[in-house]
Formats: structure tokens, sequence, C-alpha cells
């Protein structure tokens, strides 16, 4: 009785374990949506501190892919595409945030949809992995008709997704301080 015991604790493990694992991913993401929709104060430390380490991990990020681009050809191309798309989000992004002035400052609510679509783009990319992991054996050798979606890799589409996500917030952080500037400009007049 006591081998037949085991594999049965060993596999009620594996599920929990998973289970588990999958009510953090999917905690995670309603956290970050929650976060990413908040009304917040803009401050000034704050915001340049944005700005800063913003640019510090799109420098750092396209150098790296730089770098591998002797690996993997497309990787820098594939990066700064998703950073100029990222870019553009940033640009719609402040564009739709909802600004507030009051005597305490300027508070600003970044769009729902726009978070909502930065989530969507995180999970979409783990799920995407997740099928690559699962799937390698039957897209190595990929016929040459098929959509590049399907042949590229996992590692030049997460340089996408994550030079979209860099993109995003180096521009909407700029334009938050930008933004802060003007309201602090107007106040002390």
């Amino acid at each position: 009785m006591l081998p037949l015991a085991v594999p049965i604790i060993l596999f009620a493990l594996l599920v929990f374990v998973l289970l588990a694992l999958t009510g953090v991913i999917l905690l995670s993401l309603a956290l970050r949506y929650r976060a990413g929709t908040a009304r917040r104060q803009a401050r000034r430390w704050v915001a340049s501190l944005n700005v800063w380490m913003t640019s510090f991990s799109a420098v750092f990020f396209l150098s790296f892919t730089l770098l591998l681009s002797f690996w993997l050809g497309s990787a820098f191309g594939l990066a700064l595409t998703g950073m100029c798309f990222g870019g553009i989000l940033g640009l719609l992004g402040l564009a739709m945030t909802r600004w507030e002035s009051r005597d305490e400052g300027l508070f600003y609510t970044p769009s729902r949809w726009l978070a909502f679509l930065i989530v969507f783009a995180i999970a979409a990319r783990f799920a995407y992995g997740w099928w690559r992991a699962t799937h390698s054996g039957s897209s190595v050798s990929a016929p040459s008709g098929q959509h590049w979606l399907i042949t590229a890799s996992g590692t030049q589409l997460s340089l996408a997704v994550a030079g979209g996500l860099i993109g995003y917030y180096l521009v909407y952080s700029i334009g938050v301080r930008l933004r802060l500037r003007r309201h602090e400009k107007r106040r002390s007049i």
C-alpha cells in the first residue's frame, strides 16, 4: 500500500503547486491592473526618478539587445520596433489620462483601457511562452510560408514586448514630468 500512496501524494503535490502558481500569476496580473489605474498625485521627485530610471532601463535594454543581435539577428530591430510602438502608446496614454489640478497639487488617473492592454500584453507573452515551451518540437522546422509570428523565437517576441513596455513607460513618465513642470509654472505665476 505504501508504494501506491507515494505517486498519489506526488501527483497531488504537483497539482497543488500548479494551482498555486496559476493563482499567484492571476493575482499579480490583477494587482498590476489595479495599480496601473489608480489615481495618484504627481510629485516632482517621483516623476524625475521615473524618468531617470526608465531612461536607464531603456539604454541598458537597447545595449543588451544590440549585443544579443550578434546571435539573434533581428533582436535589436524587434526591440527598437517594440519601443517605438510603446512610445506611441505612451503618447496615447498621456492623451487619455485624466488630469486634475487641485489645491494640493496635480493628480492624474491613467487610462483603464491602456492599463488593460499592458496587462494583456504581459499575459499574452506568458501564455505564448508556455505554448512554445510545450510545443517546442513541432516548430523546429517551420515551413517558409508561415507567418513570422509563428516562426519567431520566444526570445525575439519577449524582446519586442519588453521594448514596448519600456517605450510606453519612458514616454509616459516624460509626459507626466513635463505636465507637472507646466502645472508648477502656472501655479507660481
